[in-house]
Formats: structure tokens, C-alpha cells, sequence
């Protein structure tokens, strides 16, 4: 009995197989052109991609946890890769979707909740919280990886690499993000076990406020321009030319039409 409920908190969603089998039918749509509109399949291929890494991201949290000592969270559903059974599923999924679609920008989500009681030592609460944005430096590279070798990405159609592109930006706009030593962020989650009891009952009520507070700083147009500016240089270290992200994220809006492209 006990080895099947174990089986049932581990094994993979369905709700997970059906978004990684969108993101491998929409993305075949891009590639051959078989989609009647370019830009709709773009936009679910990102969606769908978006919310898959946003899933492995929370994965990898709550397999460091488990790890580290808190074993509740395969009763919690979080080892099944289910983007319902988090803990605040708008924080998670829908809000971080809803970023992408308004700025084309990759904020990072609300997180699993890992009972930090149960994990001793403060390298593994670090780890814990290192662990999501690893994902997403993870994600980021795979998909460079054709800009990066020039024979894996030739003759891939400039839509699908547009596509990729843009999922790519939007991993690295999440991991730079997220890396923040920001109340409420993971790169906050990182340094806090090493912070003294008084500092942390200090930025304590910040926390909640973290993400927002991220997310207005970005409309400051200097720090937006150093922020994009940051990003475009990663991705320039693995080939990928700035205008890639940007024709995605214009197929991507296919609400506002099919962008104009040079041939």
C-alpha cells in the first residue's frame, strides 16, 4: 500500500504530459509551417514551453527538498510535475504566463512551500532555493545550444529559431531575475540562511512584496535598458543576435499580425 501511494506522489502528471505534448506538436507546427498561422503556433509553443520549465523549476525545488530532509513533498503532489498541486498555482502559472504575454519578459513565479523545519544545515536551504533558477540556466542553454553550434541549428526555419530564441530570453530574464537577492525571490532564499536572526525578522515583512517590487523596478527605462542590456550579452556569449528574441516575440503577439520579415 504504501509503495503505491509512493508510486502515485512521484509519478509523472498527465496535466505535465499534456503540456510537454502541445509544446512538441505546436513546435512541429512552426518548424514545417503546417499551422495555418505562424504566430498562433509561436504562441502556443511558448506558452506551453513557458509552463513547462516553470513546472521543472518547482520540480527542482521540491526534489532538493526531499532530499535535504522534507519528505512531505510528495504527499503535497509536488514530485509529479503538476502545475495544480502548487501551493499558489495564480502565483506559479498564471501570473508568470501573464508577464510574458504583457512585456515579453520572464519574471519568475510564486514558489512551492517547503517545510524548512524538517531540512537541517544551511547549505542545503541554499541548495533548495538554488535549485529553481539552475533549472531555468539548464532550460536556456538546451535551447542556445543551436545558436551556439552552428551545424546543430542549420536549416532550422527562422520561425522555429525565432521561437526558441524567445523561450531562451525568457529563461534567462527568470534565472537573472530570480538570482536577485530580493525578499521573496530565490536568490534572497540563497543568502538568507546565512544572514543573522535580526536581519532576517527585519526584511521578513518585505517578502511578500518582493516580486512587485521586481517588477516596477523594471519600468524604471535606465534600469529596464541595463537589465535587457545584461540579458543581450549572455545571449550574445552563445550567438544568439538580438533581433532572434525579438522576431519571436512578434510572432508571438500574432493578435497584432504575422511580423514582416526581410528575406
Amino acid at each position: 500500500m504504501s509503495s503505491t501511494a509512493t508510486r502515485s506522489d512521484r509519478g509523472v502528471s498527465p496535466v505535465f504530459l499534456a503540456l510537454v505534448a502541445i509544446m512538441g506538436v505546436s513546435g512541429w507546427a512552426v518548424w514545417t509551417g503546417f499551422s495555418a498561422s505562424t504566430g498562433f503556433a509561436v504562441f502556443l509553443f511558448v506558452v506551453s514551453g513557458w509552463i513547462v520549465s516553470l513546472c521543472l523549476h518547482e520540480y527542482a525545488h521540491a526534489r532538493t527538498a526531499l532530499h535535504g530532509g522534507d519528505i512531505t513533498v510528495g504527499a503535497k503532489g509536488y514530485l509529479t510535475l503538476n502545475p495544480l498541486k502548487y501551493t499558489h498555482a495564480l502565483l506559479s502559472i498564471v501570473l508568470p504566463v501573464l508577464f510574458v504575454i504583457m512585456g515579453g519578459i520572464g519574471l519568475p513565479g510564486g514558489a512551492v512551500f517547503i517545510e524548512r523545519g524538517r531540512v537541517a544545515g544551511r547549505w542545503k536551504h541554499s541548495l533548495i532555493s538554488a535549485a529553481g533558477p539552475l533549472t531555468n540556466v539548464v532550460f536556456a542553454v538546451v535551447l542556445m545550444l543551436p545558436f551556439l553550434l552552428p551545424g546543430l541549428g542549420a536549416g532550422m526555419p527562422l520561425p522555429f529559431l525565432a521561437a526558441i530564441a524567445f523561450l531562451a530570453l525568457l529563461q534567462v530574464t527568470a534565472a537573472i531575475l530570480n538570482l536577485l537577492p530580493v525578499p521573496g525571490l530565490d536568490g534572497y532564499g540563497i543568502v538568507e540562511p546565512w544572514l543573522s536572526y535580526n536581519v532576517r525578522r527585519q526584511v521578513e515583512p518585505v517578502a511578500p512584496f518582493g516580486l512587485l517590487i521586481v517588477f516596477g523596478c523594471l519600468w524604471i527605462p535606465e534600469v529596464n535598458a541595463a537589465f535587457f542590456g545584461l540579458v543581450d550579452a549572455v545571449m550574445g556569449l552563445f550567438g544568439v543576435e538580438p533581433y532572434l528574441p525579438a522576431f519571436g516575440l512578434d510572432w508571438f503577439r500574432f493578435w497584432d499580425g504575422e511580423p514582416q520579415v526581410a528575406g
